[in-house]
């Protein structure tokens, strides 16, 4: 009996739970899709206050709560908790964190302001997300990142991580979307995403001149591949996905996506 391939998928957002962005749909179709399709799949996404627990029913995963994630040497506790996509033989677990996660708006305040930690809260959800898949004990073939805000986990997988049994052997995806929050991001970033033995020069890649943040150019650095996720990439992200050489599928629409992604996926394991 051959053994199933796996497929992580971390994303900022997913329907039916948030419906933000393109991002949400996709992910509505296309981990159940990889799994009808024989592969074995995980997916994590942040427990957003506008979530409604009880609608979906997120209940707690004890056996892999309790533990911490340290962002510039304070404590925030780690909750775990899953449901199952309505409809379908799917569970998706939610990372969750009371401080950082129970505000019932996502990136933005209701005024539209974007909120001053965001940087925290992204940093929170990629080492939860790495270390989430480490208590599972499950050996990803393909990390696929959907949206911003799983931009650091590429990074820690081929630095951090790089010697972890779990991920040795792992393909990094990065769906490119244009949306990027780091607008308010400032230079305790670095510092503030610094994990093990890492120190703030490491993040070098992620840098946009002297102090700024430029998240989409340090995830294409540590990405295996790249996939153009929405139909027109800004000039300059499309600049830099096509200067790093990377092996890159073209925006797909509806009709061709689920099949491509999937082809994508085998082509990059082979």
């Amino acid at each position: 009996m051959s053994i199933k391939k796996r497929v992580l998928f971390l994303t900022q957002e997913m329907s039916p739970y948030t419906d933000l962005t393109e991002i949400s749909e996709i992910l509505k179709k296309l981990p159940l899709y990889t799994q009808d399709n024989g592969m074995e799949i995980r997916v994590l996404m942040p427990r957003f206050g506008s979530i409604n627990e009880r609608r979906h029913r997120l209940h707690e995963v004890v056996r892999l709560s309790g533990m911490n994630i340290i962002i510039n040497d304070d404590d925030y506790p780690l909750i775990i908790k899953v449901a199952s996509l309505p409809g379908a033989r799917l569970q998706v677990y939610f990372l969750d964190n009371e401080e950082f996660f129970k505000r019932k708006f996502m990136f933005e305040d209701q005024a539209e302001k974007l909120y001053d930690d965001n940087q925290d809260r992204m940093v929170f959800f990629c080492k939860g997300a790495v270390e989430t898949v480490r208590k599972f004990g499950w050996a990803p073939d393909i990390v696929h990142c959907h949206g911003w805000m799983t931009s650091l986990v590429p990074f820690y997988l081929r630095t951090a991580y790089k010697d972890d049994p779990l991920f040795k052997k792992s393909k990094i995806i990065t769906s490119l979307y244009n949306e990027s929050l780091e607008s308010n991001f400032n230079k305790d970033f670095f510092t503030k995403a610094s994990i093990n033995n890492l120190q703030p020069k490491d993040l070098q890649a992620y840098q946009n001149g002297a102090d700024g943040v430029n998240l989409h150019k340090g995830a294409i650095a540590y990405s295996d591949a790249l996939i153009q996720g929405t139909e027109k990439l800004e000039a300059s992200l499309a600049k830099e996905a096509k200067a790093s050489k990377k092996p890159m599928l073209d925006y797909q629409g509806e009709d061709t996506l689920l099949k491509a992604y999937f082809d994508f996926y085998k082509e990059l394991m082979n």
